[in-house]
């Protein structure tokens, strides 16, 4: 059976957004939503949460006690750590088939997205030897020298016609522990992209983005509620 381990790292001190990772987020600790999301896929054999907060180790003790905690050491502490150097250091805590990493700043992220993700991962293991998030872009892009990246401006296609171009939106990520240590790196020479849904990627990296995180989860949880109720 296939084993997959669920990684999720976690700093105490957020450099844009202060106390981002355990701050309310509709009507929760933001971390919370990606750890409910992460025991909701079944593919996902183990959930290991990498942090040096108190607040989220006390959280995650009282209310997710199946989650495993890996206390981040002080020389992975600093905010210029690569994270492929904290990853490198979890994975060595558990050996599993293969690791998904994902972040606390992803709450909108579901759980079937990441089901899904898994299963055509595996359905194409070893031809392609990882997988990433990507958020798919039809829009004039330039570079900083004004120079059209994706586009002839002289050709003013409808932006629907243009051809796509993916941003990785770091969503997660699906990987070995041999990619990761041969490569330092998550991807590994043949990785796979799986677009995902704009508003399942936002990513809390500035402070309007947890308010448009908090308009989003509102609404779903909403939603949820409301859909619930009508099903009685």
């Amino acid at each position: 059976m296939t084993t997959i381990a669920a990684l999720v790292p976690m700093r105490h001190h957020s450099q844009r957004v202060p106390g981002k990772n355990y701050r309310p987020l509709a009507g929760k600790p933001l971390y919370q939503h990606i750890i409910e999301t992460l025991l909701a896929v079944p593919e996902i054999s183990v959930i290991l949460v990498d942090t040096d907060s108190e607040p989220v180790m006390d959280g995650l003790r009282k209310s997710f006690p199946q989650v495993k905690i890996i206390p981040r050491p002080e020389h992975l502490r600093a905010p210029e750590i690569p994270m492929n150097e904290i990853l490198a250091y979890d994975t060595a805590q558990i050996e599993t088939d293969f690791y998904l990493q994902t972040h606390s700043t992803n709450p909108l992220l579901k759980a079937e997205t990441l089901s899904a993700a898994i299963q055509k991962f595996l359905a194409v293991y070893p031809a392609f030897d990882s997988m990433f998030s990507v958020t798919r872009l039809q829009t004039r892009l330039w570079d900083q020298l004004t120079r059209p990246i994706n586009h002839n401006p002289a050709i003013l296609l409808q932006t629907q016609d243009l051809p796509p171009v993916y941003e990785e939106n770091s969503c997660f990520y699906l990987f070995t522990r041999a990619t990761l240590m041969a490569r330092r790196n998550r991807l590994g020479e043949r990785p796979l992209m799986l677009e995902i849904p704009r508003l399942e990627a936002v990513d809390i990296d500035e402070e309007d983005d947890f308010v448009i995180a908090e308009l989003l989860k509102g609404r779903e949880t909403g939603k949820q509620v409301a859909g619930g109720q009508g099903n009685r």
